[in-house]
């Protein structure tokens, strides 16, 4: 009676181990699309991601860069104050997007040029995504509000 009862505590503990390890696989194969790692324009110059790659990339939109071209598409450089990195999007810009602002893109790095399929703006006076504070710490170009 007792091997009985341990053969299917063992049969229990091992289904139960299989079936962790099935859902763990396949919670991460459903996720890999859905992760954008974040990186800033030194970090994308330094070591250029596959075209194929989706990642987020933020810094300061440089001043004199926009240039609005035929149609929505939208050229300007964004800076993390060491490098630059050309982004090409087509699409509406938000409202508060705008030079020397705080912006973070999502898509690829074809050719050189970052073609961005979002942008976001940073949404009042004071906020800046952690990722683009951090690298603009990095590069000594961050000052806290109420710097001069």
């Amino acid at each position: 009676m007792k091997t009985l009862r341990k053969r299917r505590r063992v049969q229990i503990i091992v289904l139960a181990a299989v079936a962790l390890a099935l859902s763990t696989a396949l919670i991460g194969y459903a996720m890999r699309d859905g992760i954008n790692f974040f990186r800033s324009p030194s970090q994308v110059i330094a070591e250029p991601p596959q075209p194929s790659e989706v990642f987020r990339i933020g810094g300061l939109v440089e001043e004199g860069s926009i240039i609005r071209g035929q149609g929505k598409t939208v050229h300007f450089v964004v800076t993390d104050g060491g490098e630059s990195v050309k982004v090409a999007f087509t699409g509406v810009l938000p409202d508060l997007f705008s030079e020397n602002q705080g912006m973070v893109g999502t898509g690829s790095y074809v050719d050189g040029v970052f073609e961005a399929t979002e942008i976001l703006a940073k949404h009042d006076e004071t906020y800046m995504p952690k990722e683009v504070v951090d690298a603009l710490k990095e590069q000594g170009l961050y000052k806290e509000v109420g710097d001069s």
